[in-house]
C-alpha cells in the first residue's frame, strides 16, 4: 500500500532512523547565528520533531518551530518542550506581527519548495517574518552534486532498524526528473510483523548553488556563506570550531544570507 510518509506520521520512528544524539544540526545552526551576531528571536522552518528548535532554545534563544505535519508538532510539544510550535506551510506562511532575528531551515526542508513559485513564496514569507538585517540559515542537498555523478542513483539503498520491538527495513531508490528539476524518491518499508509493505514517494527540488544565490539576491538577501561543508550531514561531520569551506561541489549545501537592513 502507499503511505503519505511513514516517518513524518511516526516521529519516534523518524528520530530512530535519523538519530542526532549530539544535536549537531542545532549546534551548527547556532554556530552560524553566533558568527553573524544574530538576535535571540529564531524561527525554525520545517522544524520536524523539534529537536533542533529545542537545542536553540537551550542556549537562550526564543524559538518558534513551524511545520506542516500535525504529528510532528504534537511530538515536538511533548518531547522537545521550550519552543512554541505552530503549523505553517513553508511555501506561503504568515505568523502575524511577530518578527524574528533569524530563520533556520535544516535537513533539506527548503527543497520541498518544488517550483519557482514555491521558492518565491518561501523567500517572500521569510522576508516578511524577519527584522531588517535578519539572517536566513539553511542546509540541504546540493543539486550540483548530481552533475555527472550517479553514485546515489545507481542502486537502491537499504537500511534496517528495530523500533518498539519491530524490525523495519527500508529500500530507497532515487531518480532525477530533469524536466521538473526534482530528485524523486521512492521508499518501500517492510517489517517482520506481517504487515503489508508500505511504499511512499517524495521529491526534493535540485537547486544549483548559483541558482540559489540568484533567488536569495532577488528577494533582498545578501549571501554571506554558500558552501558544501563542513556541516551536520557531511563527511567528515562538522565539529565545534570548524570554519565554513569555500567549495560547493559535495552532496550538501549550506547557506547563510542576510536580509537588507
Amino acid at each position: 500500500m502507499t503511505s503519505g510518509n511513514l516517518l513524518t506520521d511516526n516521529p519516534e520512528l523518524y528520530e530512530a532512523r535519523f538519530p542526532d544524539p549530539e544535536r549537531l544540526a542545532g549546534r551548527w545552526a547556532e554556530d552560524c547565528l553566533r558568527r553573524y551576531e544574530a538576535g535571540p528571536r529564531v524561527l525554525d522552518l520545517g522544524c520536524g520533531t523539534g529537536r533542533d528548535a529545542a537545542q536553540l532554545h537551550s542556549v537562550g534563544r526564543s524559538v518558534v518551530g513551524a511545520d506542516l505535519s500535525e504529528a510532528m508538532l504534537a511530538y515536538a510539544r511533548d518531547r522537545h518542550p521550550g519552543p512554541r510550535y505552530v503549523r505553517a506551510d513553508l511555501r506561503d506562511f504568515s505568523l502575524g506581527p511577530e518578527v524574528f532575528d533569524a530563520a533556520v531551515c535544516l535537513d533539506s526542508a527548503l527543497l520541498y519548495c518544488h517550483t519557482n513559485d514555491d521558492l518565491d513564496g518561501f523567500l517572500a514569507s521569510c522576508r516578511r517574518s524577519l527584522a531588517p538585517g535578519g539572517l536566513l540559515v539553511a542546509e540541504m542537498r546540493n543539486g550540483a552534486y548530481f552533475l555527472g555523478r550517479n553514485d546515489l542513483l545507481d542502486a537502491p539503498r537499504v537500511n534496517s532498524l528495530t523500533w518498539q520491538g519491530v524490525s523495519y527495513r527500508s529500500t530507497t531508490t532515487l531518480h532525477i526528473d530533469r524536466t521538473a528539476q526534482l530528485l524523486r524518491r521512492t521508499r518501500v518499508w517492510t517489517t517482520d510483523d506481517g504487515s503489508a509493505p508500505v511504499e511512499q514517494r517524495s521529491a526534493w527540488r535540485l537547486l544549483l548553488p548559483q541558482e540559489l544565490r540568484h533567488f536569495l539576491t532577488a528577494h533582498g538577501f545578501t549571501v554571506l556563506e554558500l558552501h558544501d561543508g563542513p556541516g551536520p550531514r557531511t563527511e567528515p561531520l562538522w565539529q565545534q570550531g570548524d570554519l565554513p569551506g569555500t567549495a560547493a561541489d559535495a552532496d550538501r549545501l549550506h547557506v547563510v544570507a542576510r536580509l537588507a537592513g
